[in-house]
C-alpha cells in the first residue's frame, strides 16, 4: 500500500494551510505531553503516545517521508486498540463560574462562534484558500473577542481548553482523516469498478431515473460505512454515477452537488461520522449515545427523498 494515502498531515499547498496544520499538530502534541505528566491519568504513556504521534503527523506530515508518516499512524492506532487512551485531570470551569460569566456577557457569547462560521464562509466563497484556514482565522479573531470580554481568558485558558476538548473526543477525533484516506485507497483499488459490475446486473442501460435512485441510496449507504461523504462520492460516482447517470446526459453539476448532499444524509445516520454524532454525545454528557442519530434519522430520510426527486426533475 502506498503510505502517501495516510499522510493525514499533508495540508493545502500554501503557507496559511500549512500553518493551520502545524497549529493543530502542536496543540495535539501539547495534549500528549500534558497527559504524560498527569499523575491522575490512569494510562499516561498510552495517551501520550497517541496524541504525540497524531500531532507529529498533523504538524510535519508534509515534510516527513511517507514511510515515516505511515509508521507513526500505525503507532498512533495501537493505544486505542488496547484501550490505553484515557482522560486525565481536566480544568473545566465550574457551573457557578460559567453562570456568572453568562450573566456578565449575555447573548454576546454567540458572537465568537458566529465569527468562526462567517470567516469560513468568506474564505470558501471569495478566496482560493481552504475554508479550514478561514476557520482558523475565525478562531483567532474569536479568541481576541473573548479576551476583550474577560481578562480571565488568557492564552493558557485557550490552550488548556483545546486539550480538554481533545481528551473528551479521544481517539474518535482521528476517524475523519483515516476514513478520508481510506476512500482514496478504495478508489485506487478499483472498488468503484466492482460496484459498477454489480449494479450493471440490476439497472437496465439507459434508465437514468433508476440510476439516480441507486446512486443516491448508494451514497447514503457508503457514507454510513465510511463515515465521510467526501470519501464515498469518488467511489460511488465511479461505480454508479458515471456509467449509469452521467453517461446518459444528466447534468453533472446538479447530480454531483446533490449526490454529495445525499451522502450527508448518511452522515446523519452513522456513528462512524464521529465529529457529528459521537462528539456531541461526549461533550453534552448525553446518557443515550445514540440520541443524536435517533433525532436525525427522520430528517435524513425526508431530505433523501427530496434530493432524489430534485435530481430526477432537473437532471
Amino acid at each position: 500500500m502506498d503510505l502517501k494515502f495516510i499522510q493525514i498531515g499533508a495540508g493545502p499547498a500554501n503557507v496559511l494551510g500549512e500553518a493551520v496544520w502545524i497549529i493543530i499538530g502542536l496543540i495535539t502534541i501539547f495534549a500528549g505531553i500534558k497527559n504524560l505528566l498527569d499523575k491522575e491519568n490512569p494510562s499516561r504513556i498510552g495517551t501520550a503516545v497517541f496524541w504525540c504521534s497524531f500531532g507529529i503527523v498533523c504538524a510535519f506530515g508534509t515534510w516527513l517521508p511517507a514511510k515515516v508518516s505511515g509508521a507513526l499512524v500505525i503507532v498512533m492506532c495501537m493505544p486505542p486498540i488496547f484501550k490505553r487512551v484515557k482522560v486525565g485531570k481536566t480544568n473545566a470551569p465550574t457551573k457557578e463560574y460559567t453562570k456568572g460569566q453568562y450573566q456578565k456577557i449575555g447573548m454576546k457569547i454567540f458572537i465568537p462562534a458566529l465569527t468562526v462560521a462567517v470567516c469560513s464562509l468568506l474564505f470558501a466563497l471569495f478566496t482560493n484558500i481552504s475554508s479550514m484556514v478561514g476557520v482558523t482565522v475565525g478562531v483567532i479573531i474569536s479568541m481576541i473577542i473573548l479576551r476583550a470580554y474577560s481578562s480571565d481568558n488568557k492564552p493558557k485558558v485557550f490552550l488548556e481548553g483545546s486539550e480538554r476538548f481533545l481528551s473528551m473526543m479521544g481517539p474518535l477525533c482521528m476517524l475523519p482523516q483515516l476514513l478520508g484516506a481510506l476512500g482514496g485507497i478504495f478508489t485506487e483499488a478499483g472498488v468503484g469498478e466492482v460496484i459498477a459490475g454489480i449494479v450493471e446486473n440490476v439497472v437496465p442501460k439507459g434508465n437514468v431515473n433508476l440510476g439516480i435512485i441507486i446512486f443516491a441510496i448508494g451514497m447514503v449507504l457508503f457514507t454510513m460505512i465510511m463515515g465521510n461523504a467526501f470519501a464515498a462520492i469518488t467511489v460511488i460516482t465511479v461505480g454508479i454515477g458515471g456509467p449509469f447517470v452521467l453517461a446518459y446526459g444528466a447534468d453533472p453539476v446538479i447530480i454531483g452537488m446533490l449526490a454529495l448532499t445525499c451522502g450527508y444524509c448518511g452522515t446523519l445516520c452513522t456513528p462512524m461520522a464521529a465529529n457529528f454524532n459521537i462528539v456531541p454525545v461526549a461533550i453534552l454528557n448525553m446518557k443515550d449515545r445514540w440520541g443524536v442519530i435517533k433525532n436525525q434519522v427522520v430528517v435524513a430520510a425526508i431530505m433523501l427523498v427530496v434530493q432524489i426527486c430534485y435530481m430526477i426533475m432537473f437532471k
